[in-house]
Parts: structure tokens; C-alpha cells; sequence
């Protein structure tokens, strides 16, 4: 069994940790709330990365977000990876935890990227058992997120909304909706985000994200972006979560900021924004 509270975390904005931060955070937090971190980064037995984390998390709740687990991979979950993700949620018991709906190893090769995956029943049925694997052996309640997408499969059988629905129903599992890796999705399979937003269980969402994304053309010319997390949210985005928002009610908001970090002032600013949207559906 597993504790299936959704999370904790409060509906206010978060940011992603970074280290070079930690001064500016322990001085003026700002509008920022809570932070996310990644599992993977804190796997180890000690030292200063782990000494931040506790002082951070004595602090602020804490979002455990998990790269490495290859929750659509075709293979079995790597049980050594598992352990040291239990250990560190153990340690910190987190305010939430989330994984990503897609692969990223084959065997014993593990890849730099998050990989998509079709849509088909024995997809559905693999990333079932591997989230009751992972619920199991953490006790604790998942959050599953929506990817960024480049590519369609054909051999798809399910609408990524619905899939994920059906994914939340068979496991307990609650979601994590990214509004950038929508914008970007729809952007490069040409559909409507704003459909995207109405056909998604947003009842089952215990976590907003919001990130930068590049723009680029394909090799036909067509518009071609890139979840990259590298720049300030981009304005259309920022539409999309205000009607996202006005949908599924407030939720915790968390800005991600992975590559290029800037000052804290700049990604503080970002998380004043994401403040004031939640205002509006506060009112």
C-alpha cells in the first residue's frame, strides 16, 4: 500500500533548486514557496550536495523529480535505482514526487534524454506495473507528467489525454501537467493546446509546470520547438496556464530553469509572475 495523498505541496509558486542559489534563498526567498529538485543529483552518500538539501528542506517543501527511471522503457525497472530513490525520499519525505511518461534506457545503456512512446494497450499495461512498482516500494502517491513531443506514432491507439486518464485510474497515480510541453506538442504536431487543456483530467493534476522553450524550423520549414528550459517562459505559454488555471482551480506552480541559469533576481521574477496568475483565479 502506499500513501495516496496527492501532495502537500502549497498552491504558491515554486522554482528548481539550484545550488549556486542557495545564499540568495537562505536571504530572500521572494514569492517562491517551495523548490523542486532532481532525484538523481542527491543519489549520493553525503557531502555538500546533500548537506544543502537538508537545510533546504528544513526550510520549504520539497518536489522530488525523478529523470531516471524509465517508467515507458520496455524493459524492468532498474531495482538499484529504485533503492536510492526510496533512500533519499526516506530522508527528505518529500511533498511530492513525480516521474515523466516516457524511456530513457535499453538493457543496460541508459540515454540523455526522455524518449517518447506510443499510445497503444500494451503500453498502457507496461507503465501501469512499473508505477505500482514504484508506489509500492516508495509508499507514497506518484505524480506521472505529460512529455514534450517532436514525433506522432501511428501504431497509437489512445489520445495522450485519455491515456494518461486511464493510466491515473488503473494505478491510484496522480498527474503532473507541464503547459510548456503542451505549447511545444501542439506547436510541432500542429494541434490545439487549448483542446489539449479541455480533453485533460485536470481533477487529477497535484502539480503545474511551466518552462523555456527555442524556437527552430523543421526541414520543411514548418515551426519546430524545443523543450529546452533555458529561457523565461514565453508569453503564449503564460496564456495557456491562465486558461489552464481558470479550469482546474489553483494548483502548485513550479518554473523550471535548467540550462543557461541566470541570477536569482531573474528566475525570482519569473516566480513573481506565476504568483500573480494564481491571484487571478484565486479572486
Amino acid at each position: 500500500m502506499f500513501d495516496t495523498t496527492m501532495c502537500s505541496l502549497p498552491l504558491a509558486p515554486g522554482l528548481g533548486y539550484k545550488p549556486q542559489h542557495f545564499a540568495d534563498i537562505m536571504q530572500d526567498v521572494g514569492r517562491t514557496r517551495w523548490f523542486e529538485i532532481h532525484a538523481e543529483n542527491y543519489m549520493g552518500q553525503g557531502g555538500r550536495p546533500l548537506a544543502q538539501l537538508d537545510a533546504l528542506a528544513s526550510r520549504f517543501p520539497i518536489s522530488v523529480h525523478g529523470v531516471g527511471l524509465s517508467i515507458g522503457g520496455e524493459g524492468p525497472l532498474d531495482a538499484d535505482h529504485l533503492a536510492r530513490l526510496k533512500t533519499l525520499c526516506d530522508r527528505i519525505n518529500p511533498a511530492s514526487f513525480s516521474e515523466h511518461l516516457a524511456w530513457s534506457s535499453h538493457g543496460a545503456e541508459y540515454l540523455n534524454d526522455l524518449l517518447p512512446l506510443p499510445y497503444t494497450n500494451a503500453s498502457l499495461s507496461r507503465i501501469c506495473d512499473h508505477i505500482d512498482q514504484v508506489q509500492g516500494t516508495l509508499g507514497r502517491k506518484m505524480l506521472l507528467e505529460n512529455p514534450s513531443s517532436y514525433l506522432a506514432f501511428s501504431e497509437s491507439t489512445w489520445s495522450e489525454p485519455d491515456f494518461l486518464r486511464e493510466v491515473s485510474k488503473r494505478t491510484g497515480c496522480g498527474l503532473l501537467l507541464d503547459v510548456n510541453n503542451v505549447f511545444v506538442s501542439a506547436t510541432n504536431l500542429e494541434f490545439s493546446p487549448q483542446d489539449y487543456i479541455a480533453a485533460f483530467p485536470l481533477e487529477e493534476v497535484g502539480e503545474i509546470h511551466l518552462g523555456g522553450h527555442d524556437e527552430d524550423e523543421d526541414d520543411h520549414g514548418k515551426p519546430l520547438l524545443i523543450d529546452s528550459h533555458g529561457r523565461e517562459i514565453a508569453d503564449p505559454v503564460w496564456a495557456l496556464l491562465d486558461l489552464t488555471l481558470a479550469h482546474s482551480g489553483p494548483r502548485p506552480l513550479l518554473v523550471e530553469w535548467d540550462t543557461d541559469v541566470p541570477d536569482w533576481p531573474v528566475l525570482s521574477a519569473e516566480a513573481d509572475r506565476a504568483a500573480h496568475a494564481l491571484t487571478r483565479v484565486f479572486v
